[in-house]
């Protein structure tokens, strides 16, 4: 569980990353959770888009992926949202305590 310091920082950090997924009219797949978790493995912080034919709301995504994939929830802003997931190996963000 993230603490509002530790989320702070991260919404930080997000501020200026771009969303490198995309949710589409297909919705949440197995495949698309698969890659998520690659991500989140490699890059720990990561955005993602909903497109507006999907019809998903970003904050009701975002929570139900993080779910999926063990991340926290770390904000959603219209149709995009971040999810953060400490690496188990070489984590590259220090949180702030």
């Amino acid at each position: 569980m993230l603490k509002g310091k530790q989320r702070s920082y991260l919404k930080g950090l997000a501020n200026k990353m771009k969303p490198i997924a995309q949710i589409g009219k297909n919705g949440i797949t197995e495949s698309f959770i698969s890659q998520l978790d690659d991500m989140l493995e490699s890059k720990e912080l990561i955005k993602v888009n909903i497109l507006e034919t999907s019809l998903l709301d970003a904050k009701e995504a975002a929570n139900e992926l993080a779910r999926l994939t063990n991340s926290e929830f770390v904000q959603a802003i219209g149709n995009k949202f971040v999810l953060y997931r400490e690496a188990k190996e070489e984590p590259t963000i220090e949180l702030p305590r």
